[in-house]
């Protein structure tokens, strides 16, 4: 996708989504934190799932801590990897009551030291809570990324590189969103719904026609 591509590209997105957001439930910072914690290799319908009956007994570091490991596995138990993600979150919650006074802290280096914290869970908080430009790359984001020739890339951190470089500074801060939602219901793996692509035609994986999907 050539440079002048780029900004109609996700002029369209926005207008079709002005104010587009995660689709993980949360009314808190903390509660963002657990959720994307949560999320590896599950959905958010799944996570959502789960979570609304343990954030209505634990949505603070310190509820956390008090339910227990076995508690809060408990509670997720429908989510994949639920023994490894509870200690996760247990531990976590400590962290965050012994060295950050109860707070979820706005540093990529201090977020990445928790326990079950990567890179990109780093990214959903810094962009989600604290309004940070930051690329959260999942496999929708690196699929739209290198499908569309948007920021081609043959590793995760690559494809985060070349949006922050190439997205313009308007649409930085909400196109990790618009990205994972056009992956998610637009171009998806398997078929692409490229003829309800409203940005087909910016497409470097440009479609054939009516029910055919990029090569």
């Amino acid at each position: 996708m050539n440079k002048a591509k780029i900004e109609p590209f996700f002029a369209i997105l926005k207008a079709a989504n002005p104010r587009p957001n995660t689709e993980l439930e949360y009314t808190n910072v903390f509660e963002l934190l657990a959720a994307v914690l949560l999320s590896a290799q599950a959905t958010d319908v799944g996570v959502n799932k789960a979570t609304r009956r343990l954030f209505a007994v634990a949505n603070t570091p310190q509820r956390m801590l008090a339910l227990g490991v076995d508690g809060i596995t408990e509670h997720i138990k429908s989510i994949g990897l639920f023994r490894n993600k509870a200690r996760n979150l247990h531990e976590t919650s400590r962290i965050l009551i012994e060295q950050h006074d109860g707070h979820v802290p706005r540093t990529r280096e201090a977020l990445e030291a928790l326990p079950g914290v990567g890179r990109k869970t780093a990214n959903v908080v810094l962009n989600v809570a604290f309004g940070e430009p930051t690329m959260a790359v999942d496999t929708h984001i690196f699929r739209v990324s290198n499908r569309t020739g948007l920021a081609p890339g043959k590793t995760p951190l690559e494809v985060e590189m070349g949006l922050l470089e190439r997205v313009p500074a308007t649409y930085v801060v909400d196109a990790h969103h618009w990205l994972i939602l056009h992956g998610r219901y637009v171009c998806i793996a398997r078929r692409p719904l490229c003829e309800e692509c409203a940005v087909a035609h910016l497409c470097d994986s440009r479609p054939l026609g009516p029910g055919h999907g990029p090569e």
